[in-house]
């Protein structure tokens, strides 16, 4: 597979500077970015079905982790590998999820939000959670899944740690298996397919490290030198790491794994030079039942906010909140999408006090229509020229954190209500607790007076249990 990626804005824009492209992928959606990355949990946006994605968002490119399909035993064969072909050059992955036609689909080993594992990553795997628990996944049978799945793109193999900082040898192995990782897979399989009738393979993006710049820089020179001809793309880990892209690297595409904790931080990203961002908080505030509630406006003017507005404003409305129980408006004011048009912030309310599915699929509606409006001004500011003058505005506008979480969300499950850390709390409540509640409160009545067939009426009536009729 081809692709094009241009910079519409500036032309010649430096490596650290904000800018407007396109990318272009033949029988696939052209993507205008900076843009996102729609996160998936096996396939799909969590709380978005297919179809609704499709009538109700404008999502075209969606990241999937591998290990959410590796749900058998190492040896056996996954059930999104028995799924049929049509033809050779069929996308498994494709069918597996019903993904439209015109997504560009980017596969990657581990999620974008992985759960640290208790083992270490080997010099030829990485450790991954599945369904079953922890396992490794080996270099070669990566590739053997990517030439299986046929996805669009996919993110490098690369010997991550999660969860703790490295130490120096461990970062110098880090730089060596990525290094190696890379050479072995374009090698794999870009020089494969020019020697066979395999058909087109997936865009390869190749990691850039979460470590020092200098730790990398022979690989860094290897990837604009030697192995520039089988990378399409970067991925990047941390912010840092965009300043150790060369000019011989300037043109290809840059996908941040950086997780961005607010719009502040994507504003950053963007003003660094990143194209694609994934952004965990968007589907992380709709299982809150936080509705985004943010706009990066070309038009907005500091002098005319007046002495009442220079309060900086909430980036979201945290719709659990009592003061929603009545209220008829839309979650915003004026916003266009699904749920402002057809629901009232009441009824959200509503559902999420009753637990219904419902609530977190139009917050997550709302969620990302404002995040697509949030990149479509980003990029209108880049081209006027105001980019920077609208992000310093945006800063005096909006708070620096979304609200504070106060209700329950959704139960998780599976890789959902792992703890990555020794001091993380469990993330799903007891489930038994009321009952438990209950067996205490019984014990603590049985150690009162209370009342037992063996007594007489006016007992009973004494303890609650029942009135005395007059007749008697």
């Amino acid at each position: 597979m081809t692709n094009s990626f241009t910079t519409v804005h500036p032309a010649a824009a430096s490596v650290l500077a904000a800018r407007v492209g396109k990318v272009v992928l033949p029988g696939r959606k052209s993507i205008q970015t900076p843009h996102y990355v729609a996160i998936t949990s096996r396939g799909v946006v969590p709380h978005l079905s297919p179809d609704v994605a499709r009538n109700h968002t404008t999502l075209g490119c969606l990241y999937i982790g591998l290990e959410d399909f590796l749900e058998k035993a190492p040896k056996e064969v996954p059930p999104i590998l028995n799924l049929p072909q049509n033809h050779p050059h069929e996308s498994r992955l494709r069918n597996f999820i019903a993904a439209q036609d015109d997504d560009i689909l980017i596969l990657g080993a581990r999620r974008a939000k992985p759960v640290v594992a208790p083992q270490y990553n080997l010099p030829n795997a990485l450790a991954i959670l599945t369904s079953v628990g922890f396992h490794h996944l080996t270099d070669k049978a990566w590739l053997q899944y990517v030439e299986a799945l046929r996805p669009d793109i996919i993110i490098g193999f690369a010997d991550m740690s999660y969860g703790h900082a490295p130490g120096i040898k461990r970062r110098e192995k880090m730089v060596d298996r990525t290094h190696a990782y890379t050479r072995d897979a374009t090698n794999r399989l870009y020089k494969k397919s020019e020697d066979s009738n395999q058909g087109p393979q997936p865009l390869y993006f190749a990691p850039i490290l979460p470590i020092d710049n200098t730790e990398q820089s022979l690989y860094l020179q290897d990837l604009e030198d030697e192995l520039r001809p089988g990378i399409s793309g970067l991925a990047v880990y941390e912010s840092a790491s965009l300043s150790a892209i060369s000019k011989g690297l300037e043109d290809l595409p840059r996908l941040c794994f950086n997780e961005p904790r607010a719009p502040q931080d994507i504003i950053r990203d963007i003003s660094l030079g990143a194209d694609l961002l994934i952004i965990p908080f968007i589907g992380d505030l709709a299982d809150a039942g936080i509705a985004l509630d943010f706009v990066f406006s070309r038009k907005y003017d500091d002098q005319h906010d007046g002495e009442a507005n220079k309060k900086p404003k909430p980036l979201g409305l945290n719709l659990w909140d009592n003061s929603f129980a009545t209220e008829v408006a839309p979650i915003c004011e004026g916003c266009q999408c699904y749920a402002c048009q057809k629901h009232h912030r009441a009824y959200i309310h509503h559902l999420l006090s009753a637990k219904e599915m419902l609530a977190w699929s139009l917050v997550q509606i709302h969620n990302h229509h404002v995040m697509d409006l949030f990149f479509k001004d980003i990029r209108q500011s880049i081209i006027d020229g105001t980019f920077e003058t609208n992000a310093a505005l945006f800063e005096r506008k909006y708070e620096s954190a979304f609200p504070t979480q106060t209700g329950v969300g959704p139960r998780l499950r599976g890789y959902s209500s792992h703890v990555s850390r020794r001091d993380e709390p469990r993330r799903n409540p007891r489930s038994y607790g009321i009952l438990n509640d209950a067996l205490e409160k019984y014990a603590e009545a049985q150690s009162s007076a209370i009342a037992t067939p063996d007594v007489d009426a006016e007992e009973l009536q004494k303890q609650g249990f029942a009135e005395k009729s007059a007749d008697f």
